[in-house]
């Protein structure tokens, strides 16, 4: 099946980059692009996208000046318009996503944190996590170990208990969706991501257990 992206942002040449990238990457992908925030809303309703790629300082409309609180407004009507919409937020800003932190964790789909400094192996790194359904946030939005309770009841069921993320939602009388979204808000918070070569439960466990969270 054909994936659709759109990318955000306002500098042309960064915007070329970006695109360059997903495309050498992603061949048969359908990428659309906006430069400003009035653009972004119909075009999502128009393309149905699998992923956004955005920059936090952009313009409201053609004309006006760049601003964080421009992007973050629009980030944060994305977010609750469209809580199954994969994200990657591409920013040297990106600290200033605490102020969504709330429903950045709530999120129901992939949402990923690409600095702009980063390497372009590194940024499709972000963007194949958040394809899937993946949370990665920056370290000063982790400080402080915050585990939910529901979070905690995983561990204790995954790995004291011992049974699988089946068992566990019927347990928890949730869904298995809702299980597997449990799992990577989790392992955001514990700071554990996909290592080639190493398995991310047995990751998560020596985490957990770091921390004193099980035994």
């Amino acid at each position: 099946m054909t994936q659709t992206f759109i990318v955000i942002d306002d500098h042309e040449s960064v915007l070329e980059g970006t695109l360059s990238v997903l495309q050498s990457q992603y061949s048969d992908a359908n990428i659309h692009s906006a430069t400003t925030a009035k653009e972004v809303l119909p075009l999502i309703e128009e393309t149905q996208p699998d992923l956004i790629v955005m920059d936090l300082s952009i313009p409201i409309e053609d004309g006006e000046q760049p601003r964080i609180d421009s992007g973050l407004q629009l980030l944060q009507s994305i977010l609750s318009a469209y809580p199954e919409l994969n994200l990657v937020v591409q920013s040297a800003h990106a600290r200033s996503l605490i102020r969504l932190k709330p429903i950045i964790e709530s999120h129901r789909a992939g949402f990923t944190i690409a600095e702009k400094s980063l390497s372009s192996k590194e940024m499709l790194t972000k963007v194949d996590w958040a394809l899937k359904g993946l949370l990665y946030t920056p370290p000063e939005m982790r400080t402080g170990l915050e585990l939910k309770p529901e979070w905690m009841t995983l561990l204790q069921l995954a790995f004291v208990d011992g049974i699988t993320d089946k068992a566990i939602a019927q347990k928890m009388n949730v869904s298995e969706r809702t299980v597997r979204h449990y799992w990577t808000r989790t392992q955001d918070a514990l700071a554990v991501y996909p290592d080639e070569g190493s398995n991310i439960r047995i990751q998560t466990y020596n985490k957990a257990r770091h921390y004193g969270l099980v035994e």
